[in-house]
């Protein structure tokens, strides 16, 4: 085991040249990050975790009654063991020769059965309150952490100037506020990580999973080689967008028709211009270009760097799907609705994209 560890944080790997792990032991003078200051996420996850559940239960139920969300689910089945031994062990969608004799084995018409087997796909499906529980939990955190961010941000050299991020890296001190921002962050992905699972199922289930494993390898690399400043740059940008998604999924799911278009609206003008245009602009730009002027390129460099180029590709995924869904729903306000289309309801269709962290 000592061997595997000594071969993992191989410091020709993780630091610049000429730079040792003693290097960046902590001192009197300065506290440098240390890779066990991480393994404090894991019992928070799990902390964050309850308090959603509690979150949920005594906060976001009672503002979704207010709002008269109900609790009733869709439409259930009626009991039949032959379909259900189907549904479960077969098939969730018969073709129509499976339809056929289950029709005669059970004299039943097919579009009886057909519309057993959508009543009982849309029972597996959660209510209205719980989904609109699950986005005030998000939105809750997202806009506190947005908010902390911008706030410790403001007050730092390198927003204003991302050159500041590589002047004598990886020498820089650790500041309570970058570890209390780092391990808040990455607590909480480790809990979305593992409650993806248990939320609501949702189209986009991989690319979900890969964006938050990306988002957790890039919490954890930057802070164990010291590239903290950049990293807060990172997710305070990926932060913005968040809290008006769950803005817009909570006045879809409170039939608030011209606020939920409205939100949906900022978001996705906010998100491709942060995703497409000031993140690879501010963002790569530093990352790429500038870190490669003033502190030159080693390995861990080339895979922080095609970690974050991996998120360019999702935000180029999603914006697509963004726009592709936009238009949809315009061109379906015009044709066949004499009211505005409810853009969010087609969002969630398309992409479901409850938040697109990236």
């Amino acid at each position: 085991m000592s061997g595997i560890l000594a071969w993992f944080w191989n410091e020709r790997f993780w630091l610049p040249h000429n730079v040792t792990w003693a290097d960046l032991k902590n001192t009197e003078e300065a506290t440098f990050p240390q890779a066990e200051d991480l393994y404090l996420a894991c019992p928070l996850a799990f902390c964050i975790f309850m308090i959603r559940l509690v979150f949920e239960r005594f906060i976001a139920r009672p503002c979704a009654m207010g709002l008269k969300i109900q609790a009733n689910g869709p439409q259930k089945a009626q009991p039949n063991a032959i379909l259900e031994k189907v549904f479960t062990a077969i098939t969730k969608h018969p073709d129509e020769k499976r339809l056929e004799g289950l029709s005669k084995q059970l004299d039943w018409d097919v579009r009886t059965i057909q519309r057993w087997f959508r009543q009982r796909r849309n029972q597996e499906k959660p209510s209205t309150l719980t989904r609109f529980c699950e986005s005030m939990w998000r939105f809750t955190f997202y806009l506190y952490i947005f908010t902390y961010g911008v706030r410790f941000l403001k007050k730092t050299p390198w927003l204003w100037n991302t050159k500041e991020c590589w002047y004598n890296y990886p020498y820089q001190p650790l500041t309570v506020d970058i570890h209390y921002y780092y391990i808040l962050e990455l607590s909480f992905y480790l809990s979305l990580l593992f409650s993806q699972f248990t939320d609501i199922r949702r189209k986009d289930f991989p690319i979900m999973f890969l964006h938050h494993a990306a988002t957790i390898s890039l919490i954890t690399f930057s802070y164990v080689n010291n590239m903290a400043r950049v990293g807060t740059l990172v997710m305070c940008l990926h932060d913005a967008a968040d809290v008006l998604i769950e803005a817009a999924k909570m006045a879809n799911y409170a039939k608030c028709q011209i606020l939920c278009n409205l939100l949906f609206a900022m978001f996705a003008i906010l998100f491709i211009c942060s995703r497409l245009g000031v993140y690879p602009v501010w963002i790569l730009n530093t990352t790429l270009f500038e870190s490669w002027e003033i502190v030159g390129p080693y390995p861990s460099w080339w895979l922080f760097n095609l970690l974050l180029l991996l998120l360019q590709l999702l935000h180029s995924f999603w914006s697509y799907l963004i726009v592709r869904t936009a238009c949809r729903a315009i061109s379906k306000g015009k044709v066949s609705h004499p009211a505005p289309h409810n853009l969010y309801s087609c969002a969630e269709e398309d992409i479901a994209c409850r938040h697109t962290r990236s």
